[in-house]
């Protein structure tokens, strides 16, 4: 069974549930109603009778009957005495003789019963009274005043017949509505699953599901998280498929130099010293590559190993940038900023790396002559490392991707001239600063060079902890 056809069948139920509860309690409540104006019309008759009831001289039961005594036609009054003799009655009953309620006439309290009378043509279904009289504490006979149902039971008769015919109506109304209703509910539901199919069939990640209800009900809700989950899938297989491009470039280069320096030596049949050793640059810039697509794994995933210390971030900067003039020679500049003295609890090898590789692109893209800044100071109880160039800058087309791996501004596949570079040493920083509780920015102008900002928390907390792992 469809969630359609079970969403209408329970709105259904429940409608019928709701009427027969309505049902019954305005059948109770015309019952009880009819019932008790009846039973208060036999106590007033009673109490009519009542006085005209006395003892003779001889101790016989009579009735004073008057003229002016009228009872309605479907009243019926009996006087009865303690030998079960019919004293008198009114006149809608002179041929009947037999009591209105033969079990009541030995009541010693009022007491009222529905009964049904048989007379020689029909039955009469009446509501009886029955009123014992006492003189003293001796009983001498009884009342019993009668009055017809035919009425209630009519009315009953008609509630009945209304109120099915009435639950039925709305019972038809109800699962109409409800199988509508639903079905323009859950139409979105339908577009989600053609879409997902659509999706399944033709690999296309990029579709989105349209809705154009209110965004902020439950189907709304779904149909956002749906697309939200498309858009994240298809960036993931966009990544991967970008990722799986970037690694087999890289390894075919390296991979395309072994196998020729390989067939050259056995085409010479003996060993070439120049081309091991370009088997042995290869196989490391492999090696590295390998290296840097682990490091990167383990920080995305939040399971880069820090060995957390205190070290003085002004000291490891100077001793960077004291590495980075062999790299640099007389092609550019590197000149020491402002540079506060501050204490970080971190990864000396990892914030190294860090360091190094940014200053590094710096010089890499910075033209002869040009300048590299390196500075530090504190900020809002965070560290602050800059590293400037007045190289060209950076795209603004680029900027949102530099972090991603094998990402090259320039848009190009080929290997940068030491050989070294592979488009994972910005994304690499990225997450080994993030792992460290900090972040990484970037600001660039074309024509005027670009600055990275490493924010680091100067607490040292963490250090005190001494945890194994440092989760992202």
């Amino acid at each position: 069974m469809t969630l359609r056809a079970r969403l209408a069948l329970l709105y259904t139920a429940i409608v019928v549930g709701i009427l027969l509860l309505l049902g019954v309690a305005v059948y109770l409540s015309v019952s009880v109603s009819l019932t008790n104006e009846i039973e208060q019309n036999l106590r007033t008759s009673a109490a009519r009778v009542l006085p005209l009831v006395y003892v003779s001289d001889q101790g016989e039961l009579s009735v004073n009957v008057t003229p002016d005594l009228e009872f309605a036609t479907d009243t019926f009054v009996q006087v009865w005495d303690r030998e079960g003799i019919l004293r008198a009655n009114s006149a809608n009953i002179r041929n009947l003789t037999q009591p209105l309620d033969p079990s009541s006439l030995s009541a010693g309290k009022p007491l009222s019963s529905d009964v049904l009378l048989k007379t020689e043509t029909d039955e009469i279904h009446l509501r009886v009274l029955t009123v014992p009289l006492v003189l003293g504490d001796r009983p001498i006979g009884a009342i019993q005043v009668g009055a017809s149902l035919a009425i209630v039971d009519a009315t009953q008769k008609s509630l009945v017949i209304v109120l099915i015919i009435g639950t039925l109506i709305a019972i038809l109304i109800a699962g109409l509505a409800s199988w509508i209703s639903t079905r323009q509910a859950l139409a979105p539901l339908e577009d989600v699953t053609e879409t997902a199919l659509q999706i399944t069939r033709a690999d296309d990640l990029s579709r989105r599901i349209p809705y154009t209800g209110p965004p902020n009900d439950e189907i709304g809700q779904l149909i956002l998280a749906f697309n939200q989950t498309l858009g994240r899938l298809e960036n993931l297989f966009n990544t991967q498929r970008r990722f799986l491009a970037d690694v087999g470039h890289e390894l075919r280069t390296p991979l395309t130099v072994i196998k020729g320096n390989v067939d050259l030596m056995r085409m010479m049949k003996e060993l070439d010293a120049e081309a091991i050793e370009s088997i042995e640059s290869e196989v490391e810039r492999m090696t590295r590559l390998v290296g840097d697509l682990l490091l990167l794994s383990q920080a995305e995933s939040g399971k880069l190993p820090l060995h957390l210390q205190v070290i003085e971030l002004d000291t490891l900067l100077i001793e960077v940038l004291g590495q980075m003039r062999v790299i640099a020679k007389d092609k550019v500049t590197l000149e020491l900023g402002e540079m506060d003295q501050v204490q970080v609890c971190a990864d000396k090898d990892k914030l190294k790396q860090v360091f190094v590789n940014l200053v590094q692109n710096a010089i890499h893209y910075t033209p002869r002559g040009g300048r590299v800044v390196v500075s530090l100071r504190k900020s809002d109880h965070q560290a602050l490392v800059s590293v400037s160039d007045n190289g060209p800058g950076i795209s603004p087309q680029d900027l949102p991707y530099i972090f991603e791996r094998f990402y090259r501004g320039e848009k190009s596949r080929t290997r940068s001239k030491d050989g070294k570079g592979f488009g994972l040493g910005l994304s690499i920083a990225y997450w080994i600063v993030k792992n460290h509780e900090g972040s990484i920015e970037v600001d660039s102008k074309l024509g005027e060079g670009t600055t990275f900002f490493v924010h680091l928390p100067i607490s040292l907390a963490r250090c005190s902890e001494e945890p194994p792992l440092i989760s992202g």
